[in-house]
């Protein structure tokens, strides 16, 4: 069995992709799309975090999470925002994929995968490298020809902010053309 090693840094800035099981397109549908940002605004409010930047695709989920100085529980945070997920799913009737008898008897559900990537942040560069990632998600998976056509990111709160150009992602940026990191997509 593989062994997972997590690098925690109290008040550290994470990478994460999060991924549906069986990548069922389910998280930019309406009720996905609710019910993450319900999920992400309840868990904040007993395990405080900012979300520095988010793209929502329609099996994945990719953000970076800044951590309060001290705390270094990411791990936490992203299990409880999967768990409210999940339970207003199901509380909806919506359908989960099946699950393996033994994953059932672990508890595990056909919403989420079960595990996440994480990359730890190290510096202001490698920050803008995972921000440009996350918004050249939607272009990357060709669901648009124009990052500024799509609309489940935090990309227009950046250019409203001075941190983009409307027109940036043209190309691929810069700081992604000589990454060999997988960023946790297949």
């Amino acid at each position: 069995m593989s062994r997972y090693q997590r690098f925690f840094v109290p008040g550290g800035t994470y990478f994460f992709t999060v991924v549906a099981y069986h990548r069922r397109p389910i998280l930019t549908t309406a009720c996905g799309r609710q019910f993450l940002r319900e999920a992400i605004r309840t868990v904040r409010t007993t395990h405080p975090f900012e979300l520095f930047a988010t793209v929502l695709l329609a099996d994945h989920w990719h953000l970076v999470m800044e951590l309060p100085p001290e705390d270094a529980d990411y791990s936490l945070r992203l299990r409880k925002i999967k768990s409210e997920f999940t339970g207003s799913w199901l509380a909806a009737g919506l359908p989960e994929a099946v699950v393996t008898p033994s994953q059932r008897k672990r508890g595990e559900r056909g919403i989420w995968q079960p595990r996440f990537w994480e990359h730890t942040v190290r510096d202001e560069e490698d920050l803008e490298r995972c921000v440009d990632y996350i918004h050249w998600n939607p272009r990357k998976h060709q669901c648009v020809n124009r990052i500024s056509d799509y609309q489940w990111s935090t990309f227009h709160r950046l250019v409203a902010e001075g941190q983009y150009e409307i027109g940036w992602g043209g190309t691929l940026p810069t700081s992604l053309k000589d990454t060999e990191e997988d960023w946790g997509e297949p």
